[in-house]
């Protein structure tokens, strides 16, 4: 008990290897070849939860009245994006796991906390992007366009800190806020890592939305080495056992 408080849960544990002679897995091509099946299962799996928000992305004509409608799109993307760092995680733990259960698994269990944080994002980037889109009509000045942009980025910078701190904690809405705001500002590097991700997540979707989903399965493999400083600290800082705990 006493090492297993010990062990960090986001890093892959050291495993002594019992090479048997003839088996395939053991070797370099045979683990390559696991792995890589592994992440094509993962991207198909991500591609099915987020299906309805590939077909209507899709469908919708790129135009500024749309944004609205794209905005309504991406909610299935949440819960899927959740299950989906929740596997990658699971297959440092055990490789042998089928991604496919632990994907709906993870799924069941963080569907709910994930849309509370993820909805009220996207209804916020939603409207700064339709009021942007429309900023002529409206009357807006460039000065205050700008400022709304740069809310929309730290608005969908803050919901993917949220969406993976929700995924692996269960702490209240306001205590995950409070979390994402603070490791927004004291992991600069985390942060600018997350936000290279969503240019190209969002370049890709540009050229089209099947692009991106065929990249989901490494770039959710990313995002979580990206956040796996962020989450070792809240696990170190507000929930690892001390040693008098773990003793008794």
């Amino acid at each position: 008990m006493t090492t297993d408080a010990h062990i960090n849960p986001f890093e892959p544990p050291e495993q002594r290897r019992v090479k048997i002679a003839g088996d395939f897995n053991e070797g370099v091509l045979g683990r390559a070849t696991k792995a890589i099946y592994w992440y094509i299962v993962l991207t198909l799996l991500l591609a099915i939860a987020a299906l309805p928000t590939l077909v209507l992305t899709m469908l919708l004509v790129p135009e500024p009245s749309n944004i609205p409608f794209f905005a309504l799109a991406c909610l299935p993307l949440g819960p899927a994006l959740s299950a989906g760092l929740f596997t990658v995680r699971a297959r440092y733990t055990d490789e042998d796991l089928a991604p496919s259960r632990t994907f709906w698994r993870g799924y069941r269990r963080n569907w709910k906390d994930a849309l509370r944080l993820w909805v009220p994002a996207l209804v916020v980037v939603g409207i700064i992007g339709y009021s942007v889109a429309f900023a002529d009509l409206a009357g807006i000045g460039a000065a205050y366009r700008i400022v709304l942009i740069v809310i929309a980025v730290v608005v969908a910078l803050f919901a993917m800190h949220a969406l993976v701190i929700s995924t692996f904690f269960s702490f209240r809405v306001r205590d995950v806020s409070r979390l994402t705001a603070y490791y927004l500002v004291v992991l600069p590097k985390t942060t600018f890592g997350i936000a290279a991700m969503l240019i190209i997540s969002a370049t890709a979707a540009y050229f089209s939305p099947l692009l991106l989903g065929l990249l989901g399965g490494i770039l959710t493999w990313f995002w979580y080495q990206i956040d796996k400083v962020m989450l070792t600290d809240i696990w170190t800082r507000f929930t690892k056992p001390s040693e008098e705990q773990a003793a008794g």
